[in-house]
């Protein structure tokens, strides 16, 4: 049996892969491959490891003649045609709760340096331009008493809570159904997305992108927000109206945001690097080296399940 992942993945694999007999491989280049790649490195695939940034439609789906199972190196996993992979009766899988704390921390990462103008200091340093303590230098806002507003109860949104509590935060919430956990926990209390959206301090994104969520912090939601509110996208840029987010940020309609992922991502709108008030990072959300090594382990884990005929682990479809 053959296994492909599309990209080099921070773990050792092989010898995770040979103890079944399964022969594993991956893309030997640094980059990602493109469709036509993806369709003939897998044709002969019984299984697939695939990243967030390949694009798996019915094309790829279509051309995979042996392939029993499509294993995200993700939580999310809008990069699928689930309806394809269903119709060939392929099993696909992702990679949750092992980067639920490194997502909470770069949320956090973001909302300490959009409130403590984190990035201006810094900078302000390297180009030699502190000349000294000054009462009123970079004044930013703290987090004591303030109102955080997540929108998404999962996992990703539990922990951020978790970390809010600890910094005295209120938390307010949103998600399609209410959430016993954030309620009794974090002593969360339940808002419609208008008054989280009109009610807090800073609103840190938690939700999966679907049919339902793409664009939910629409253009009329944005123009809710305090004029010194903090807006944190560690989701996907999708679900936001990020032009109109730009241009509340250019015209000082609110304090700032943190961005870690993209409309579309990796083609960033260049006006966001022209504007002081926001902080950029480059899809960081899992990046920590426990935290990867995890995923392709889960991910791995998943494929020899299918392949050794037992149930995967964290089955989506």
């Amino acid at each position: 049996m053959k296994v492909f992942s599309t990209y080099h993945l921070p773990a050792e694999l092989k010898a995770r892969f040979k103890e079944h007999n399964i022969d594993y491989s991956e893309n030997p280049h640094n980059r990602s491959l493109t469709t036509s790649e993806i369709i003939s490195d897998t044709s002969d695939a019984d299984g697939i490891i695939t990243l967030l940034s390949d694009n798996i439609n019915r094309e790829v789906i279509s051309s995979l003649t042996k392939c029993k199972i499509i294993a995200n190196y993700a939580v999310g996993y809008n990069n699928i045609d689930l309806v394809a992979a269903r119709e060939k009766s392929i099993i696909v899988t992702n990679t949750p709760g092992i980067l639920t704390d490194a997502t909470a921390e770069i949320t956090f990462a973001l909302i300490f340096a959009c409130a403590r103008r984190v990035k201006e200091g810094e900078e302000m340093v390297r180009e030699g331009k502190f000349m000294g303590w000054k009462p009123e230098l970079l004044l930013g806002r703290g987090l004591s008493g303030k109102n955080i507003g997540i929108i998404g109860a999962g996992r990703i949104g539990q922990a951020v809570a978790k970390i809010a509590t600890g910094f005295n935060m209120n938390v307010y919430y949103h998600s399609r159904i209410k959430k016993v956990e954030m309620e009794n926990n974090f002593h969360a209390v339940y808002l419609n997305l208008r008054d989280l959206m009109m009610n807090s301090d800073i609103i840190s994104l938690h939700i999966p992108l679907t049919p339902e969520t793409n664009g939910l912090v629409s253009k009329e939601m944005l123009d809710l927000m305090k004029p010194d509110a903090i807006i944190i996208n560690t989701a996907r840029g999708e679900v936001i109206d990020e032009d109109h987010l730009i241009t509340m940020l250019k015209n000082k309609k609110i304090l700032a945001a943190g961005f870690d992922v993209y409309k579309n991502e990796p083609n960033i709108n260049p006006e966001l690097f022209d504007l002081d008030n926001v902080v950029l990072l480059p899809h960081l959300g899992s990046a920590t080296v426990e935290t990867r090594a995890g995923m392709a382990i889960l991910a791995a884990d998943n494929v020899i399940a299918v392949l050794t005929g037992k149930l995967p682990l964290t089955q989506i479809s």
